[in-house]
């Protein structure tokens, strides 16, 4: 719901057509144009004057641009991402009208660190599979993630793991179905290293997101992931069930 900046009780019109308008805004991309002011006055039944107002709060707001002579050009905005135990990050932004692809970065076995080994319940110095995967959404790079495995015996698999969803290869090659138990959010600045995996300026804030996974009736997680999110470009929802 769109909230009024003003002391009135209900939202004027040129506010309900903003608010009808940014949420229409998620079935664009960014660089699209809006249609014509004209088309979008008929569209709401508004005059022009009552549509450039609406306009005019989403420039406000950071979504939309005004090109001289050209158009409104939608700009890039948050991408939604709720986080509950059944969350699937490429259902939930195709449902948002965006493409998201994930690629491969890196395939190991490497020895646990202590933060690791705490989290996946095995020795410290005890080999793990560590895959690292970077997820972009219209092309756009929005967040690289370590995922660590304790079972071996996935590796075989896990190492023919080149794109698209890492749970649903596992769904599909081993009849591995995990659930999210636990998730913990940070903020920090990135280092060198991920600006470049995220393509954004060094020391840029980005969220860190340490999720646990675990299959269903076992007391031991079987994933432990660290991700690095474009603090401009995922708005996290709690959802409580």
């Amino acid at each position: 719901m769109y909230l009024s900046r003003h002391p009135t009780s209900f939202p004027t019109r040129y506010q309900e057509i903003a608010a009808r308008l940014e949420q229409e805004l998620r079935h664009y991309r960014c660089g699209d144009y809006l249609p014509a002011e004209s088309q979008l006055a008929a569209h709401y039944q508004v005059n022009r004057h009552t549509l450039r107002r609406a306009i005019d709060e989403l420039v406000e707001r950071g979504w939309v641009q005004r090109r001289q002579g050209v158009g409104v050009l939608v700009l890039m905005r948050p991408f939604d991402y709720p986080l509950n135990a059944r969350t699937r990050f490429s259902q939930n932004l195709l449902e948002q009208g965006s493409h998201p692809t994930s690629e491969r970065l890196l395939a190991v076995l490497r020895p646990a660190s202590a933060i690791v080994a705490e989290a996946l319940g095995v020795a410290e110095g005890e080999n793990v599979i560590h895959l690292r995967t970077l997820r972009r959404v219209n092309g756009v790079a929005i967040c690289v993630i370590d995922h660590y495995f304790a079972e071996l015996r996935w590796w075989p698999a896990l190492q023919q793991f080149a794109s698209g969803s890492l749970h649903d290869f596992l769904q599909e090659r081993l009849g591995v179905a995990l659930r999210r138990t636990q998730t913990r959010i940070s903020a920090r600045p990135a280092q060198a290293k991920e600006s470049r995996w995220l393509e954004i300026p060094t020391l840029s804030p980005i969220l860190c997101v340490r999720t646990l996974n675990h299959r269903a009736g076992d007391a031991q997680a079987a994933e432990y992931s660290v991700s690095l999110n474009r603090a401009d470009m995922i708005e996290f929802t709690m959802e409580h069930e």
